[in-house]
């Protein structure tokens, strides 16, 4: 498939992450766009974050196929492409959430029509906005939480997000009790 205009975030996400994986690349979906995943665009990201320990030049290699270039910028690992309004960037690894760290084998491979997103989990996309919601006060984060949340409340592991939250020591802080309070759960 040709990305084109029309070209949904789910469908580019596929089409990335099913290239670089036939590259040897792993690199896990993250942040906004698994929100806007998770959530079905009720949040909409303008970027999609793939964490990984990938070279820029074996990424620009690989998405070359696809048709995404390189910013150019040396210690950037940011990639566009001229019919999509969304870019890529490349967080090095590992995936973590505050001190807490994921290997991209805890993560989800998510089927789509046109091949798999690894993508981190909706408890992980929980936390990955708790944490951020907790450590800079954006009530925005918090929001996207909450969207996971009730989108996802089945796919959400509670004991082990409520442990984390603890674990990390954000469980008082005001955005996180809020997140709590607002889906009917215990920090």
């Amino acid at each position: 498939m040709r990305i084109t205009p029309n070209t949904s975030l789910q469908e580019l996400a596929a089409l990335v992450s099913e290239t670089l994986e036939k590259h040897g690349i792993i690199a896990t979906l993250s942040g906004g766009a698994a929100v806007s995943i998770y959530t079905n665009n009720r949040y909409m990201s303008e970027d999609l974050d793939f964490v990984t320990g990938a070279l820029v030049k074996e990424l620009s290699a690989a998405l070359a196929q696809l048709g995404f270039t390189h910013s150019g910028r040396p210690r950037m690992s940011v990639f566009t492409h001229p019919s999509t309004p969304w870019y890529l960037e490349f967080p090095p690894s590992p995936i973590s959430f505050g001190s807490s760290y994921i290997s991209p084998a805890q993560c989800a491979l998510m089927p789509t029509r046109l091949g798999n997103i690894r993508i981190i989990t909706p408890t992980h996309s929980v936390m990955d906005r708790l944490i951020a919601a907790a450590v800079w006060k954006e009530p925005q984060s918090m929001e996207q939480a909450v969207m996971v949340a009730e989108s996802q409340a089945d796919n959400i592991d509670w004991p082990y997000l409520q442990r984390w939250v603890r674990d990390e020591g954000i469980a008082g802080d005001r955005n996180v009790q809020a997140f709590f309070e607002r889906v009917n759960r215990e920090p």
